[in-house]
């Protein structure tokens, strides 16, 4: 596939970019060249291949789901500096 300095300009309208005549030329022919080495790896064939999900035959070593600490949130709010309902107190960070 390959792109034309239009669809190019398109692309770049919807990136946002202000490319000049020399980048677009340039951009246009890099492309092409990645979309024609794309379309290169859609020809091989692929249909006795499984698919992974990782590159190295590993697995994650999971723990047992179970809760080992318990917040005691009144204690917690104990020692805060100030507290209302439940909630901690924090001073404004952000001037509204």
């Amino acid at each position: 596939m390959s792109l034309t300095t239009t669809d190019v300009k398109k692309i770049a309208h919807l990136a946002r970019l202000n490319l000049s005549e020399t980048d677009l030329t340039t951009y246009t022919d890099q492309l092409s060249t990645i979309l024609n080495f794309v379309e290169q790896m859609n020809e091989a064939d692929t249909d006795q291949i499984a698919p992974i999900s990782h590159s190295l035959d590993v697995t994650q070593p999971l723990r047992p789901d179970i809760v080992t600490e318990i917040v005691d949130r009144d204690a917690f709010q104990a020692i805060a500096p100030q507290v209302e309902a439940g909630l901690y107190l924090v001073p404004q960070v952000i001037e509204g």
